[in-house]
This record gives C-alpha cells, sequence and structure tokens, in this order.
C-alpha cells in the first residue's frame, strides 16, 4: 500500500513539473521588447523592416498593431515601410499573442525611431504672386521620395522661421530663398537642409470691382457724368474700358466717363456692365479684366395686398396635410413674372425661408414644407419682403403687415413608438430611452407606468417632454436595488397644455447588473530608478476581463484621481503609470479608488488596496572640468577626475560600456556617469581632454663645438639652440638626470635636451641628442681678422679700428699703435678694444687727432707662447 501511495506521488509531481516547463516556455511567447533606428531614410531597404524578426524567439500567428498610427506597418505582415511615415519621430509597433497556454508577456513592443529627411528640392519653382499663399512643399521633386512634414522652413531672404509650409507671395516679386531643415532623433543627426529657390512674377492689377445699384425712383441726375473708375481701387494704370452693354457711353479709347441718368432714360431699368482690362508683362501671370456692373431699379408697392395659409388641421392630418399660401396684390400694379418671398414661420420649428413664386395677374401661390408644423400648435406665417428674381435690393419695396396664422390641435398617440433597452446598475438611476413617438408633437406629457420582474411596483407618473418624436425619464435608484431584469410598461399619456390624454400600452426592459468587487485585488509593483517605467501588476479581478481603475498616488509624488483601462487575462493585468505623475524621488503609494466594469459600466468604490514602490533617486550630473595631460606622461582613465569606482568613463554620452582604467587619454572628448548603490545611472557630463606635446629643441649650426678653454656648461649650450629659455638637458634619453645650467660640459659627452613648455607645463616627447666638442680656441678653425684699415669721419661705418674676436679667443692679449715716425699713438686690450683716430699718447700732434695716413701696430697675443704678429694700416677720413 506504501509503495502504491508513493507511485502515485512520483505520477503527480512529474505532471506538476510539466506544467511548470510548458509555463516556463510560453512565459515569453511575443518575444522580447526593442528597438531599431533608422537614419538613412532614402534607403530602399528601409521599405521592408521585418518587425517579427526583431523579437528573438517569439511565436508566430500574433497581432500587429501600430501603437501611434504612423502609417508604415502592414499589421497583417508585420513589414515596415519607412517610406510611407511622413514625420520623423519615435514609434510604437505591438505585437501580441493569445491563446497560448502559460503564456505571461503576450505582447511584445519594437520602438523604432525615424531620422529626420528633407526631401530634394525641384529647380527654380516660377509662380505668379496671385496663386497666394503658395505651399513651400510644391517645390520639391515629386519624382524623389517627398521630405518628412514635422521639419522648419526658414525664409532666408527675411532670415526668419515659417510657420508650417505656406507663404504669402501676393506682395513679391523676384527670386527668393527657402531653406527647410529637419531636426535631430534620437542618435539619428539633422540631416542636411535643403534649399528651394522661388521665383514670383507680378500679375497685373485690374482693380478690385464694386456694383453700383441704384433706384431709378430716388432720381439719377447727379449721375449724368459718372467716371467708371469710381467702381475700382487697385488698378494699374494704362488700362482700357470696354462697354460689354453697347450703351454708346465710351467714345473713344481712355474714355471712363458715363451718363448713367441718359442710359436709363434709353434703355429702362436693367443691368449694364464695363470692363477694365490690364495687359500682363511677363509670361507668367495672365492679363488681368475687372468688370463692374451698374444695377438700374424700379420700387414695387405691395400695400393693401392680402396672405392667407391654408389651412388648420388636426394633430392626426399631419402626415397627409399639404399647406400653401397665397398673396393677392393690392391697388399697385405688380408686373407678371417670377419673385422671391421671404417669410417667417413661428412655432418649436420656427425659421425664416425664401421661397421662389411666380406672380400671375396679381396673384401669387407658393408651398411651404410641412416640416414646419409636426405637433400641435399656433403657427404664424409672416411675409417680410417680396423682391424680383433678378432684383438688387436697390428699391425698398413696399410691404406692410401681411400674416396669417395656422393652429395643430394634437392628440397624443405612442403607437409604433419604442422604448430602447435600458441599462443600469444596482443602486443606480435608470434612463429610459423613449424614440419613434412620430405621432407625439414636441411638448410636455404626463406618463404612468409600471415596473414587474426583478421589482414590483404600480402606477408611478413621471413627466417627459418630446422633441422630434424622443424623450426620456428616469426610474429612480431606489426601484433598481436588486440585480436583474425589470419589464417598463406606460399605460397612459397626457398631454399637460392640452390636458388631452390617451391609454398606452408601451413596454421595454432595464437590466440591473451587478457592482464589481474590488475587494479582492492586489497589487505588485517593483522597485526602479526615477524616469523609468513603473508597471503595476494588479491580479483579483476574477472574470472580469474589460476594466477600468481608478487609483491615486500618495507619498513622494501625490495625484489627483487617475483612471486606466484594462483588459483582464485570467483575473490579471497590468499597466505603467505615467510618467507626467512620477515627477519626485523616494517611496510613493498607489491606492485602488474605484473598479469599473467597462462592459457592464457599473462601478464601486474600492478601499484597504495599495502598495509602495520606490523610484530611487539618480545620481546628480558628475562636477567634471576639461582636464589636461603631457604627452610624456602616457596617461589614462584612471588619472581622470572625478575618481572612484562609483565614477566610470565613456566615449560618447550613448555608450553603456564603460572605457577600462588602462585606456591611454588622447586628444578628445569624454563622458563621465555616475552609478548609485541602487544601480540607477546619472546623466553624462562632457570633458574635453587635452593632451600636450612641444617639439623638440634645434641646435644651431655648429651649436656643438665650444672653446675648451671657456669652460662652457650647460647654459653655453642652451644658448646654442632656437629655445634657450625653455629647454632643459639630461644625461639620458629616457630616465635621466635633470642637469643644472651650472653643469660644466664634457668633451665627447652626449646631453639630451627637451623643450618646456610653461603654458601647458609639458617637457617635450621628442628630444635632441648634442655631443659637445671642446677645441682649442687658436686652432684653424677659429682664425681672426686684423682690418688694414677704417674711416673715423662719424658716418656710423667702420669708424673704429677693430679686432673681431680677439678679446674671446685671446683675452689677455694687448694691441699697441705707432705712426711712420715710431710714435705711439694708442695702447688697447680687452676693456679698451676700438681705436677711434685720436692720439691719446700726446706725442707732439696737435688736438690728437690723428691725420690721414699709414700707421703700424703690434698686437701681443700673451697666450700659449704665441708670437706677437705686426702690421700695417692705414687711416682715410
Amino acid at each position: 500500500m506504501v509503495k502504491k501511495c508513493n507511485d502515485f506521488l512520483r505520477v503527480v509531481l512529474f505532471f506538476v513539473f510539466l506544467s511548470f516547463l510548458s509555463q516556463t516556455v510560453n512565459a515569453q511567447c511575443a518575444g522580447n521588447d526593442t528597438s531599431l533606428t533608422v537614419c538613412d531614410i532614402p534607403d530602399p531597404a528601409n521599405q521592408s523592416i521585418d518587425l517579427f524578426s526583431l523579437l528573438g524567439s517569439a511565436t508566430a500567428g500574433g497581432v500587429w498593431n501600430d501603437d501611434n498610427s504612423s502609417g508604415g506597418l502592414n499589421t497583417a505582415t508585420g513589414i515596415l515601410n519607412a517610406h510611407v511615415i511622413r514625420q520623423s519621430g519615435i514609434y510604437q509597433y505591438t505585437y501580441t499573442v493569445s491563446g497560448v497556454n502559460g503564456c505571461l508577456d503576450n505582447s511584445a513592443t519594437v520602438t523604432v525611431t525615424i531620422g529626420g529627411y528633407a526631401g530634394k528640392p525641384s529647380p527654380t519653382a516660377t509662380v505668379c504672386n496671385e496663386d497666394s499663399p503658395f505651399n513651400l512643399f510644391q517645390a520639391f521633386d515629386s519624382a524623389y521620395l517627398g521630405p518628412h512634414s514635422n521639419g522648419q522652413w526658414h525664409n532666408d531672404t527675411t532670415n526668419q522661421n515659417i510657420t508650417g509650409s505656406s507663404v504669402d507671395i501676393k506682395d513679391l516679386a523676384g527670386t527668393y530663398q527657402f531653406t527647410y531643415t529637419m531636426p535631430a532623433i534620437g542618435t539619428c543627426p539633422s540631416p542636411a537642409a535643403s534649399t528651394v529657390f522661388i521665383t514670383v512674377f507680378q500679375a497685373p492689377k485690374s482693380g478690385d470691382s464694386q456694383r453700383l445699384t441704384l433706384c431709378a425712383n430716388n432720381g439719377l441726375s447727379a449721375y449724368r457724368n459718372y467716371d467708371l473708375f469710381n467702381l475700382i481701387s487697385g488698378q494699374d494704370p494704362g488700362g482700357t474700358w470696354v462697354d460689354n452693354s453697347n450703351t454708346g457711353e465710351l467714345n473713344f479709347k481712355g474714355d471712363h466717363v458715363i451718363d448713367i441718368e441718359k442710359i436709363y432714360n434709353t434703355m429702362g431699368s436693367n443691368e449694364y456692365s464695363f470692363s477694365y482690362r490690364v495687359n500682363s508683362s511677363n509670361p507668367i501671370c495672365p492679363n488681368k479684366q475687372t468688370t463692374v456692373v451698374i444695377r438700374l431699379e424700379e420700387k414695387l408697392d405691395f400695400s393693401g395686398a392680402v396672405l392667407e395659409v391654408n389651412s388648420d388641421i388636426c394633430e392626426s392630418e399631419i402626415t397627409t396635410a399639404n399647406y400653401t399660401v397665397t398673396i393677392t396684390r393690392g391697388p399697385a400694379n405688380i408686373p407678371n413674372g417670377s419673385y422671391y418671398v421671404k417669410y417667417s414661420v413661428s412655432g418649436p420649428r420656427a425659421a425664416t425661408e425664401t421661397a421662389l413664386a411666380n406672380f400671375s395677374n396679381g396673384v401669387l401661390i407658393f408651398p411651404i414644407r410641412p416640416d414646419f408644423f409636426q405637433q400641435a400648435g399656433k403657427f404664424t406665417v409672416t411675409i417680410l419682403d417680396i423682391y424680383a428674381f433678378n432684383s438688387q435690393r436697390s428699391c425698398i419695396n413696399t410691404i406692410n403687415n401681411l400674416s396669417d396664422d395656422l393652429i395643430i390641435y394634437p392628440i397624443p398617440d405612442l403607437d409604433g413608438a419604442l422604448i430602447s433597452p435600458a441599462v443600469t446598475c444596482q443602486d443606480q438611476d435608470a434612463v429610459i430611452q423613449i424614440s419613434n413617438a412620430v405621432k407625439l408633437a414636441d411638448g410636455d406629457y404626463d406618463i404612468v407606468y409600471r415596473l414587474s420582474g426583478a421589482t414590483n411596483v404600480s402606477s408611478q407618473v413621471a413627466r417627459i417632454t418630446v422633441l422630434g418624436g424622443n424623450a426620456t425619464f428616469v426610474v429612480p435608484e431606489i426601484f433598481n436595488s436588486r440585480s436583474g431584469t425589470s419589464i417598463v410598461t406606460i399605460t397612459a399619456i397626457t398631454h399637460v397644455i392640452s390636458q388631452c390624454v390617451n391609454a398606452a400600452n408601451l413596454s421595454g426592459e432595464i437590466l440591473i447588473n451587478p457592482l464589481p468587487n474590488g475587494s479582492l485585488l492586489r497589487l505588485q509593483i517593483q522597485n526602479v530608478c526615477f524616469g523609468e517605467e513603473v508597471t503595476v501588476n494588479v491580479s483579483g479581478f476574477q472574470t472580469l476581463t474589460d476594466v477600468t481603475l481608478s487609483y491615486k498616488l500618495s507619498g513622494s509624488n501625490i495625484s489627483n484621481v487617475e483612471t486606466v483601462a484594462l483588459n483582464a487575462v485570467d483575473g490579471s493585468a497590468g499597466f505603467i503609470i505615467p510618467s507626467n505623475l512620477l515627477v519626485n524621488s523616494g517611496s510613493t503609494t498607489i491606492s485602488i479608488i474605484k473598479l469599473k466594469n467597462n462592459i457592464t459600466t457599473c462601478e464601486s468604490d474600492v478601499t484597504g488596496i495599495s502598495a509602495a514602490f520606490m523610484l530611487n533617486p539618480i545620481p546628480a550630473l558628475p562636477i567634471a572640468a576639461d582636464q589636461a595631460f603631457c604627452k610624456t606622461d602616457q596617461s589614462t582613465i584612471a588619472h581622470l577626475q572625478p575618481q572612484g569606482n562609483q565614477y566610470k568613463w565613456y566615449i560618447s554620452a550613448a555608450e553603456v560600456t564603460p572605457l577600462p582604467n588602462t585606456y591611454v587619454l588622447k586628444s578628445e572628448d569624454y563622458f563621465v556617469k555616475e552609478t548609485s548603490a541602487a544601480g540607477c545611472v546619472s546623466p553624462a557630463t562632457k570633458i574635453t581632454v587635452t593632451i600636450n606635446d612641444t617639439p623638440a629643441p634645434a641646435l644651431n649650426q655648429d651649436g656643438q663645438n665650444f672653446c675648451g678653454l671657456d669652460n662652457p656648461t650647460i647654459l653655453n649650450l642652451s644658448n646654442n639652440t632656437g629655445s634657450p629659455s625653455t629647454v632643459v638637458w639630461y644625461d639620458a634619453p629616457n630616465n635621466g638626470n635633470l642637469l643644472s645650467p651650472s653643469t660644466p660640459l664634457v668633451d665627447k659627452a652626449t646631453y639630451y635636451g627637451f623643450d618646456f613648455s610653461p603654458a601647458v607645463n609639458c617637457l617635450s616627447q621628442e628630444n635632441i641628442a648634442v655631443t659637445v666638442s671642446l677645441i682649442v680656441c687658436d686652432s684653424p678653425e677659429y682664425t681672426f681678422f686684423v682690418p688694414d684699415g677704417f674711416s673715423p669721419n662719424g658716418d656710423g661705418i667702420n669708424d673704429t679700428f677693430t679686432i673681431p674676436d680677439i678679446d674671446f679667443l685671446y683675452p689677455n692679449y694687448s694691441l699697441e699703435i705707432f705712426n711712420r715716425y715710431g710714435n705711439g699713438m694708442y695702447k688697447g686690450f680687452k676693456n679698451k678694444p676700438a681705436w677711434d683716430g685720436i692720439n691719446y699718447e700726446q706725442s707732439g700732434i696737435g688736438g690728437g687727432i690723428a691725420p690721414n695716413g699709414v700707421y703700424f701696430y703690434i698686437l701681443y697675443f700673451n697666450k700659449d707662447n704665441r708670437p706677437p704678429q705686426q702690421g700695417r694700416l692705414y687711416l682715410n677720413r
């Protein structure tokens, strides 16, 4: 017996496992939410984007929905044609699978970003200014894909943006440039703008006309010399007038003055027209012509006329009655012909209308619509005006009081009327709709009704107002406390005003639906980061499938009562709280207030059903500044500020994968984001990193050579470069020792120079290697030149006798100069190197000024045992 129980338990567990496995496999039967960005709109491939393939492992056979009505989705195939979407933007398409057992998520959404497209302009459009306004989209090449419609037009001439796409060209002339620009959408950049050129030609202006209507009975003497230009305005000069009615009043080209009194006396009352013509100066705009009309009329007198409306009837005759109006003229003659009769009808359908009829031998008869007389009452028909068919109303015809009454007496009758099935909820009023009561005239009635079925009530009275055969009355909520079906029956009806009464037998149903039970509802909400979607999962709907929840928020976010329509499956449904309600981070509580059954429209109050959730705050925008590094430092991401595990660096604001700390920095932009302990990521702060470098110093020609006896130092080496104030020297190219400026130079030693930039505080990455050569100063490489003459005349050129570089090569030298008689003239040395032609030895020469002539010198080197050098020089002033 124990073994059988164990076997049975294994079988039960096996089927439970299979059931769980089936539910797990089908949990994501509609695939996963995903997104797609389409930037290159004209690409032919974007005419057939298979959205189903983007869902992952989705079950086929579902239904697609174009959530935002983009118009680009074939909902039968799931193929998206981006070419037919007329606006750039972000669109959502939902794929729904139904009827799959164990499917926990039966829908998935593909979010598609459609980048902007500015279209391909046509060649310059040519238009006449009278065709204003001009739609700028007409300037695009229709052979290509049209631009999106949500861009911005800009008038390049006035440098102003344009609202919409139409421009007023009526006052323009010439060629104008307009630019159409689309905004950047998502990660798609703003596409290249399109520029169109519109050439506008001015149409000729023949002017705006006004009609001249005159009553001949009032006299026409003031119109004997009438200028036709009085009837037009805004015309171009140079046009000509044409007599369309052959009055004979225009006698020569350019004539524009007529005699209207003469026209009336000659041709009588009638309509006469004249046209002003102006030719166009361009082939685009047509010639223009404006026609003016002069109407001459005569006054009519209907004094003493009689009106009769046929005839008074009973309400039962309404459906068969016809109505006519007869007008018989008074003493004055009325010409035979067609006339307009303007009349008014009083009553519930009061209106003013105009009929066209013929006066024949002083009598005019016309029908009047029976629509005015569809219920009991007194109706007054009043003649307001009578005028000839072709009259312009310049004369005020004489119409005295001309009216007649029509009375219809009602009998209330509900035969043929209907009571539409009424639906209400427990403990609510039931509105009863009466229709098709065509035998009831508009007005108030008292009815007697009874109830049977779910509720039994007798002899209740209600007042109804009938309008056009329709009326309503209310069965109070006290009679609808039980769910089920009640029958309402009207047994009598009384016309309130006339008190005409009639029996009735008109019935209809009242369906009283039960109230939904919200006490079993349960809420589940996950904590999210501020700004993310908050999904509320609701269970406990039981058999309800189409409902509306009313809820409110409290805590960190407070809202008024909000509503959301839900389709529950297996007693559960979910919805997203609108982001505009979640404006603060922190703990927020959602409470269900009402539950409405959308199928029955019945709703009930809900208490005690709530749930709290946390909107974790987004870290603040990290504080970071642009940073600079030396190229020689080979700095990495780890050197950027701020630092810490909460900070991650990215190559773009949209990137989600951070750069490794070992990434070597370049001169480019970087973006830092902070991630909180809850996993919420801040917006990105952009910084610009600059990698500074300085060119290696340059050595002057022969800058490596020095006089060994001068004891040159690093400072002397620096002075032989193009950047003596910023160059620094090391004893090795890498990891060497910095040498001070006073460091003595060593023959055949190599020194490595780097240029230092104080502006960026960086050494150059490259260096210059200099091998120093210390040579003997008086070697042939350093020969010096002794001049053979000078001219001390004060012109600034060769005014002294100087031996170049002597003080550098032989710093202890001395120089003696003698005249041809052996008298000493000058003694020089390092601190007194130049002779200016003055006899400093005072050897008997007057004034101490040496005369022109030949002189002799002895140069004592006083170094390296070099013997003195003798020579001569010539002084010429």
